[in-house]
């Protein structure tokens, strides 16, 4: 009985760094919810999809260069997650936060390796100061 508990006591320990990520049962999907500064610097260092998953109005005003658009509140956001790679890092945003994580939790129950979720969204990458591209 006591091992049992010690076990517990050590491997609940060593799971504490990782608070910000999560994983399924089968332990293969990572969800990351971080930051603007923090999405800037691994859209740079890593090699991923980058989602906007605004809708079209919402991206009228504005976007993350690179960003593929694939609209949440639209039924066929299910067919174009199918045609994602999903074992290529996702990096996910939307307005405030909330979409995201609606769809980080969707991706993890369809097999998505890692993706890495803007929390506060594209509105607080835009009040950051980070780039912002518009529509031509």
């Amino acid at each position: 009985m006591k091992t049992k508990i010690i076990f517990s006591i050590v491997f609940f320990a060593l799971l504490s760094p990782f608070q910000g990520k999560a994983q399924n049962a089968a332990g293969t999907t990572v969800i990351e919810n971080v930051d603007a500064k923090t999405f800037k610097e691994d859209l740079a260092k890593k090699d991923g999809i980058l989602i906007d998953l605004r809708t079209p109005a919402e991206i009228d005003k504005g976007f993350i260069k690179g960003s593929k658009m694939i609209d949440f509140t639209d039924k066929s956001y299910e067919q174009e997650f199918s045609k994602l790679d999903k074992n290529k890092t996702t990096y996910i945003y939307c307005a405030g936060g909330g979409r995201s994580g609606e769809a980080a939790q969707y991706m993890k129950d369809h097999g998505f390796k890692k993706v890495v979720n803007l929390t506060k969204g594209f509105n607080d990458w835009k009040k950051q100061g980070m780039d912002v591209e518009m529509k031509k």
